[in-house]
C-alpha cells in the first residue's frame, strides 16, 4: 500500500514526495528545450507520455531526440525516488497498443538511498547546458572514469575521445553546423524555439545561446543565426576540448530511452565531479554525418557528441510549470 508521502489525490494531482520527484523530471535537459512530455499519476505509479506536438520536424522527423529527451526525464524521476528511499521499479514502452506512454515508474519498496543516487538528485537542479568557454585545465582521467562508468551503467557507451578522433568528430559537428545554415525550414523551426517572451518557459532564451567561438575550434550551435539583434560575440573557446561520444547498443525507441536515461546519469555525474557540460547534437541530426560517427559493425548508435570542462556559471533554462505538464481528471489531457 502506497501511502504517507507518495500520495496523489483522486484527480491525479500528486503532493510531498511524489510531486518532488516530478518537479525534478521537469528539469531534464530537451531539445531546444522542447520539454516533450507529459505526466500522470495513478496511484504509486507515474506514467511518462511523449507529447508529440513538441517534436521537431526539421531536425528530428523520427522522434529520436524526442525519445531521449523523455528517456533523461525518466531518469530523473528514478533517481530522484530512489534518493528519497524508494526503489523506483521502470517499465519502458509498457503498452505496445498505446505508443505515446514511454515510460511507467512504480514507486517500490522502502530503502535506505545509496550515496550516488543522493548526489545524482541533488545535481539536477544544478546541471544547465553550459555554452560558454572553458578553461584549458584538463578533465582529470578519474572523473572521465567515472563518466563512461555512468554510460555502462545504463547499458550504454561513452566513448573519450584522444586528440586525433577529438577533431575528427568536432570537424563533423562543424560540417553539420555549416550544412543548417543553408536550409530555411531549420531557419523558421530555430525561429519557433528561440523566439523572446517575458511569460516564455520553453524554447532557448537569449541568455543562453552563448558566444561564438573566434578560432572557431568549438562548433557551438548557433541559436543568433535567425536573431541579429542577439548576434553572438566572439571569444577564445578552450584550445584542447574534452569530446566525447555516446553509443547505445541498437537504434530504436526503447534504445533511444535508454540513451536518455545514460545521457542524464552521464551529465549528472559530470555535475557532481564539478564539470560543466554542451549537448552537440548537430551531427547526429543528419543521418550521412551520423554514419560518421558510428562502426556499423559492432551495432552501437551515435545519439550525442557531449563537452565537458570547468567553466562559468550557466543560468538555467526556464521550464513549464508542473500543472502544464500534468495530466488529471479534470484538466490536461494525454495529447493525442
Amino acid at each position: 500500500m502506497i501511502g504517507g508521502n507518495w500520495t496523489a489525490d483522486a484527480d491525479g494531482v500528486p503532493s510531498g514526495a511524489l510531486r518532488a520527484c516530478l518537479e525534478d523530471a521537469v528539469a531534464a535537459p530537451s531539445v531546444h528545450n522542447t520539454q516533450p512530455w507529459r505526466f500522470r499519476v495513478c496511484g504509486g505509479t507515474i506514467e511518462v507520455f511523449a507529447d508529440r506536438g513538441r517534436r521537431l520536424d526539421v531536425l528530428d522527423p523520427n522522434g529520436r531526440e524526442l525519445y531521449i529527451s523523455l528517456g533523461a526525464a525518466v531518469f530523473n524521476l528514478r533517481a530522484a525516488m530512489l534518493a528519497r528511499g524508494r526503489v523506483p521499479v521502470l517499465r519502458l514502452l509498457p503498452e505496445p497498443s498505446e505508443p505515446d506512454l514511454v515510460a511507467r515508474v512504480t514507486v517500490g519498496p522502502a530503502t535506505r538511498p545509496p550515496a550516488t543516487a543522493i548526489m545524482l538528485a541533488d545535481a539536477i537542479p544544478r546541471r544547465h547546458t553550459n555554452r560558454q568557454p572553458f578553461t584549458d585545465i584538463p578533465v582529470p582521467e578519474e572523473a572521465l572514469t567515472d563518466l563512461t562508468v555512468a554510460a555502462d551503467t545504463e547499458r550504454a557507451r561513452l566513448v573519450i575521445t584522444d586528440p586525433a578522433a577529438r577533431d575528427a568528430v568536432l570537424d563533423v559537428v562543424r560540417i553539420a553546423e555549416q550544412r543548417r545554415r543553408h536550409d530555411p525550414a531549420y531557419w523558421r523551426e530555430l525561429s519557433e524555439w528561440t523566439r523572446p517572451g517575458v511569460e516564455r518557459r520553453d524554447g532557448v532564451p537569449p541568455e543562453a545561446f552563448g558566444p561564438w567561438d573566434a578560432l572557431e575550434v568549438v562548433p557551438i550551435r548557433d541559436f543568433s543565426v535567425v536573431r541579429p539583434a542577439r548576434r553572438r560575440k566572439p571569444v577564445p573557446f578552450e584550445r584542447a576540448p574534452t569530446i566525447a561520444v555516446l553509443y547505445t547498443r541498437g537504434d530504436t525507441p526503447d534504445e533511444w530511452l535508454r540513451g536518455g536515461q545514460a545521457l542524464q546519469r552521464v551529465l549528472l555525474t559530470a555535475t557532481v565531479r564539478g564539470l560543466a557540460s554542451t549537448i552537440m547534437t548537430q551531427p547526429v541530426e543528419v543521418p550521412h554525418l551520423r554514419a560518421l560517427l558510428q562502426d556499423a559493425s559492432d551495432g552501437y548508435a551515435a545519439q550525442a557528441v557531449l563537452r565537458f570542462g570547468y567553466g562559468p556559471f550557466s543560468a538555467a533554462s526556464a521550464r513549464r510549470p508542473l500543472e502544464e505538464v500534468l495530466v488529471t481528471a479534470g484538466g490536461t489531457k494525454v495529447p493525442d
